[in-house]
């Protein structure tokens, strides 16, 4: 159980029957009046984000979010596998629990796999990964404005912006985060 007092970021509790997670949290003693908790906590499982206040002396169970590296393996229609490590075994995952930076990850890539009480919720790629630009317009010399960009695809289908220097063949980091080009390879 944890009381709303010791509520810190990144804790993960059950409430009305759902798996929250606290963005960010506030104690306010105002001059009258009882003190209470002010929060920004995001549904685990859904991804939605709500701010709620609490009483500090209110109590809720902690909720237990695994965390789990696994190897992504390939897709077959809608279900992506992926393998631990450890056990070698292989469990399919539904496209629709994939988040939108999936589209930078490609086959054989670790990612953390998060379940609660065995069930997957979502995938996290790597927070940085090197990808090759397959399809890029050239860059003419003389094109030099500040932080111009053109639309590159890479190798697992994901079109970025990156800028006019870099050329088809080249590999690149990005941020998967933001999804933003971050330097040559």
């Amino acid at each position: 159980m944890i009381s709303a007092g010791d509520f810190r970021n990144g804790v993960t509790f059950e409430m009305d029957g759902n798996v929250v997670s606290i963005i960010e949290f506030q104690h306010v003693k105002p001059g009258k009046g009882a003190a209470f908790v002010r929060t920004k906590i995001r549904n685990v499982i859904t991804g939605a984000v709500t701010e709620k206040t609490f009483n500090p002396n209110d109590k809720y169970p902690t909720a237990f979010v695994e965390r789990k590296d696994m190897q992504y393996l390939y897709s077959d229609g809608d279900l992506y596998y992926f393998m631990d490590s450890e056990t070698f075994e292989q469990i399919p995952i539904n496209k629709s629990v994939l988040g939108d930076n999936f589209k930078f990850v490609k086959e054989n890539m670790d990612c953390k796999v998060l379940s609660y009480k065995g069930n997957v919720f979502g995938v996290e790629p790597p927070n940085f990964v090197e990808l090759e630009v397959v399809k890029t317009d050239p860059g003419f010399k003389g094109d030099t404005a500040t932080n111009a960009t053109k639309p590159a695809t890479l190798e697992t289908g994901a079109e970025i912006k990156v800028p006019l220097f870099i050329n088809e063949g080249e590999k690149i980091r990005i941020d998967t985060r933001t999804g933003e080009y971050m330097e040559r390879a």
